[in-house]
Formats: C-alpha cells, structure tokens, sequence
C-alpha cells in the first residue's frame, strides 16, 4: 500500500495573494516520541493501548503478591522466591515460545496466551475473595504467569513489522519501552495505593479486567501466520534459531552488547547498601536509587523523537552502552545523593536507546519465520542478564567494597563493548536502511 506523507499533501490555492511555504518540523516533533505508528496504524494503536493497560495491571499485581507472600510468612527469603518462581520459567520457556511463534498464527498464539494471563489474574481474585491463602498457590500462579508471557511477548514482538513499515519500528519500540516502563513505576505504585485501600482482592481484580484491553487488541488482528517460503512446513525448532543466529554476528552482537550492560554493570543488588553507606539514607533512599533507572528509562521513550532520524543502529547501540557503562561508573564515585540520582537515571535513558535499536534490528534484519526465535533469545538475554549482573555485583563488592563492584564495573562494561565493536567491525557499519543480518 502506497503510503503519503503529511508534507506531501495538496493545498488549496491561497486566494489574497499570501505566500504558502511548507512548515518546519515542530520542536515536538524532533524531540519528544513519535506517535506516527499509533496514527497510521490501528492494530498497532490497540496493540499498544491494551499492552500499557494489561502492564500496569501486571505490576500492580508483582507487588501485591510480593506483599502477600510476606504477610503470610515474614519472611523476605519467600519474598524473593516470587522472583526465582517468575524468572526460572521465563529462561526455560522464552526459547520454546520463540519457536512456537515460528510455527503457529501468531495472533492465535498471543490471544491463547494473554487469555491464560487474565484466567491466573482472575484465580488470584477468587482465591482471595474465598480467604483462600496459601503460598503454595501464589508461587504456582506466578510461575504459570511467567510461561504465559514466555509464549506472548516472542508473539506480540514479530507481529509489529506486520503492522508497520520498517521506518517506524524505531517509534513503535520507543513507545513500546513507555508501556514496559510505565508497568514498573505506575504498576506497583498503584498495587501499594490499591492494596492499601481495599486489599488484594481489588489489585487482583483490577489485573484481570485490565487484561480485556490487550485481549480485544489481539482479537482485533488478523491472521499473522509466519512467513515461511513456498513448500516449506518444516516445524520451527530452538536449535535452528540458534544455527541461524550462530551464522550472524552483527544479531549476536546486540545481544552481547546488552550483556556487557546488564551483567558487568548492574548494581541493583547493591543499592540498599549504597544507600546506607554512601549516603547515610534509608529505605526511602533506597526507593528513590532504584526508581532513578526506571525513571531515565522513561524519559528515553518520552524524549525519542530524533531516534526516527538514525540510520547507524549498531553505533548507536554501542554509544548507548557505553554511555551506560560510564554513567555507572561515575555513579560509584560520587558521594552526593542527587548526583547518584542523575548519573542512575542517565544510565537508565542509556538503557532505552539501546533497547529500541536493538529491537528494531531484531525486527528489522531477521526474516520472519525466524523472528519469533530470535525474540525468545532476546527475552532470555533480557531476563537473564539483569539476575547474573546482581550475583556478579553482590560477589566482587564482597571480596572489595562496593565503589569498587560499582565503578570497575562500570569501566569493564566500557571495555568489553568496545572490544566487541573492534571485534565484529561490521556492526558499528549497519544501516537501517539495508538491514542485513
């Protein structure tokens, strides 16, 4: 379908003699997010509507259930098994759920799986509602939510370049970094408020309503069966995404880009720490420390306009990185609480760049019988970085000191991405505009 740009559109005739020029790009439009996607596309605009909504619901939920299991056993050990029971089938089931998104109607896929989602929201509601407590359910139910996303996101992910055209990928995953965002900040402060008000019952209600948003925008889309060549029904196995990805440097470096982020340069682990030591704080300045991220990574999504105008996507991945990597670093050197509060948000806009680049080359360069393959790896790389960054933090800050974890680690980052980028040269050289695997 031929596509027409704004700019291109046919005035009529100035009738008192005024002289017609064409307007420059507003300030609004160079900086803050593109929302041509949302405009041009309504499957995409309810795709994006019902997955901010149902994300919000999500974290609403992470913290209700986190406040459960430690009224139920006083126990912070419990506390942090939520996130054993979520993550566990997150790694073991993202790689299966790539490969099933290669094999089945994607939308088929994300509707069965998003229902599953609102089905273990609504058990949470009812068990609730009948005082039936027990810890045994609510690590099950977690665990089983974990699966559902595991099966939903490598869906939802490859169906965005069926929607779009490829010079709006950068928009569509910058405003998709708002909704995951806004899930992690809104979610769990509203769950609080919620919780507080009227109990878990209503934060598990709330969840599973919200749910309908993303099930109506799923059921709205059509087939999105996976491109596969004339006479080829092979079943889509994990081994061959990884083949294919073993014969792709520039795809395996966005993914080890992102580890030299996420596992040398992640100091959430030691953040309660940080801020008692360095800051003579408490658990509100802890709050506010881990927020920071969350925050910056929200303001990259927010502020994203010129993202649109990139065609180096590899360069920008390593610029980004290495920006995080360095806000990291001087993070660990500095003593002043909003300084610390700066340089951790800085990191976390870092983050967003480099997010929404490597995603849309993941969309962009991968052919679409493999992309739901390749996303299960990006969401393993995803889930797991962060948990193998907080060992690797927590261990050297025990043998040191922590300005030592948080600083070295920051540098290291630094270090290992730009041998990276000298390594597989080709990678800084990707254009958007040619996107070759």
């Amino acid at each position: 379908m031929q596509m027409h740009s704004p700019r291109t559109r046919i005035r009529p005739p100035c009738r008192r003699g005024c002289t017609v020029t064409a307007a420059p790009p507003t300030v609004r439009r160079r900086i803050l997010a593109d929302l041509t996607p949302l405009r041009t596309s309504a499957h995409f605009r309810r795709l994006w509507f019902g997955n901010t909504v149902s994300w919000i619901g999500q974290g609403m939920t992470t913290l209700a259930i986190s406040l459960q299991v430690y009224d139920l056993t006083g126990s912070t050990f419990s506390v942090g098994l939520v996130g054993l029971f979520s993550m566990v089938p997150l790694l073991v089931f993202g790689l299966y759920g790539g490969a099933v998104a290669d094999t089945v109607d994607r939308r088929k896929l994300g509707l069965g799986s998003a229902t599953g989602s609102a089905v273990l929201s609504a058990a949470l509601a009812a068990a609730a509602f009948a005082d039936f407590h027990h810890l045994a359910l609510l690590y099950a139910i977690v665990a089983l939510q974990a699966v559902c996303q595991a099966l939903n996101a490598p869906a939802r992910s490859s169906m965005i370049p069926r929607l779009l055209p490829p010079e709006q990928l950068p928009a569509a995953n910058a405003l998709a970094s708002m909704t995951t965002t806004s899930g992690t900040l809104v979610g769990p402060m509203l769950g609080g408020f919620i919780v507080g008000l009227w109990g878990y019952r209503a934060a598990y209600l709330i969840d599973a309503v919200t749910f309908s948003a993303a099930l109506y925008a799923m059921w709205r889309l059509p087939a999105m069966l996976p491109d596969r060549g004339e006479g080829d029904a092979r079943r889509a196995s994990v081994l061959d995404g990884l083949r294919f990805l073993g014969t792709r440097p520039i795809l395996r470096m966005t993914f080890f880009s992102d580890l030299c982020a996420m596992v040398l340069a992640h100091p959430r682990a030691l953040l309660p720490a940080v801020a008692v030591v360095w800051y003579g704080g408490d658990a509100r300045t802890t709050g506010l420390l881990v927020a920071a991220p969350a925050i910056g990574a929200l303001l990259g999504g927010v502020f994203s306009g010129w993202q649109g105008r990139i065609r180096r996507h590899g360069l920008a991945v390593l610029l980004a990185v290495a920006s995080w990597g360095t806000a990291i670093a001087v993070f660990g050197l500095t003593r002043n609480l909003w300084l610390g509060v700066f340089f951790l948000a800085l990191a976390g806009f870092s983050d967003t760049v480099s997010m929404v680049f490597r995603n849309t080359m993941l969309q962009a360069a991968v052919p679409d019988d493999m992309r739901g393959r390749l996303q299960g790896v990006f969401i393993v790389v995803v889930a797991g970085g962060p948990r193998l960054g907080d060992f690797l933090a927590g261990s050297v800050a025990e043998l040191t000191t922590p300005t030592v974890a948080v600083t070295g680690g920051g540098v290291a980052c630094v270090v290992a991405v730009s041998l990276l980028a000298l390594r597989w040269r080709g990678f800084a050289r990707y254009d958007a505009r040619r996107p070759v695997p």
